[in-house]
């Protein structure tokens, strides 16, 4: 961002989260019309062609001159850059946490996205204790990298992925009592874990620190449901009400488009495994998500899938998803 651009005006531009190219970040991927990214920097200097804001990249792997040349584009262009850094395993781990949050910082970027664990909490684990022992360790690794965040100058935002709900990563995120950490709101995962995406964004904007702005297309199954990005839009989600509360939060958020172009992931929420791990979780979390999935389920608009398209086509249905969500975003949502 260039020295006389308030942060509030650059972030006004919607930027986009890697995870929403995962197709054409992927080794040996792209075709004549969209070539394969590279690097970070890569897909920075595509966003900033399609009138983005900036982006959030993983920098994993970067050198000081890669972090400089970053740097230097963000500037000239009136970008910003955040970071996606894994937190610290163990103590062991801690230098190279250490490493890439300063990669990042040189860069140009203050916030880094994290994640508690990759997975989802309904298919990964196979029995309470198992949760438990990997929450401690959640703890372990957050409280190995507050101080870390905090001596560099900058921010942590954790992810609503979908292991934790809205107690749970709260209790994480309070328990630090650190300034230097908070969330990074993702407006769709937590239908996944049956909370009500609204209340997610309420109960986290006090803490919100970055955002994957994305939209929902739900199906329902014998199982329980079909849940699937969509481009903006074209999804239930109220996104205007959710982009106004988490600006009034945090007049200076960055949101990033996570649109990720893949076949639909199944919600078992019908199946004794999806419940080893949540038995506290009330029955009328299960009846509101069920009710919301019967009456915003839309069979004129099929989920997105990939599930028989060559390479190249999905590369061109992945670009166009994202192309349609940056239409929607600057007509309705001022980004």
């Amino acid at each position: 961002m260039t020295a006389n651009q308030p942060p509030q005006i650059a972030h006004r531009r919607m930027g986009v989260a890697e995870t929403s190219y995962s197709m054409r970040q992927a080794k040996g991927a792209g075709s004549a019309a969209h070539p394969g990214f590279h690097d970070g920097l890569d897909l920075i200097k595509h966003v900033a062609e399609l009138g983005g804001g900036g982006g959030q990249v993983r920098v994993a792997g970067w050198d000081t001159a890669m972090a400089e040349r970053v740097r230097a584009f963000c500037e000239k262009a009136g970008l910003f850059v955040e970071g996606q850094i894994g937190l610290p395993k163990d103590a062991d781990d801690a230098a190279r946490f250490e490493r890439e949050l300063a990669t990042l910082k040189l860069a140009g970027g203050r916030i880094a996205r994290t994640i508690l664990h990759g997975g989802r909490r309904y298919e990964v684990f196979d029995s309470l204790p198992a949760y438990e022992a990997w929450r401690k360790r959640a703890w372990e690794s957050l409280r190995l990298a507050e101080p870390i965040v905090r001596k560099l100058g900058m921010k942590l935002a954790i992810e609503n992925h979908k292991e934790v709900r809205i107690d749970e990563l709260l209790d994480l995120v309070k328990r630090t009592g650190s300034e230097a950490i908070g969330i990074c709101v993702d407006t769709g995962n937590s239908i996944a874990l049956l909370e009500d995406p609204y209340e997610v964004v309420e109960a986290y904007a006090p803490f919100a620190m970055s955002v994957h702005v994305k939209d929902m297309g739900v199906k329902a199954t014998p199982e329980g449901f079909l849940l699937s990005e969509v481009p903006l839009g074209d999804g239930f989600l109220d996104l205007p009400r959710i982009v106004k509360r988490l600006r009034a939060a945090n007049p200076t958020i960055a949101f990033n488009l996570e649109m990720i172009t893949r076949d639909p992931l199944s919600i078992p929420c019908l199946t004794d495994k999806y419940w080893i791990t949540m038995p506290a979780v009330p029955a009328r979390d299960l009846a509101r998500t069920l009710a919301l999935v019967r009456a915003k389920e839309n069979p004129a608009k099929p989920l997105p899938a990939i599930t028989g398209l060559d390479p190249a086509a999905r590369l061109a249905f992945e670009e166009d998803n994202i192309r349609k969500s940056y239409a929607y975003a600057r007509a309705k949502l001022d980004l």
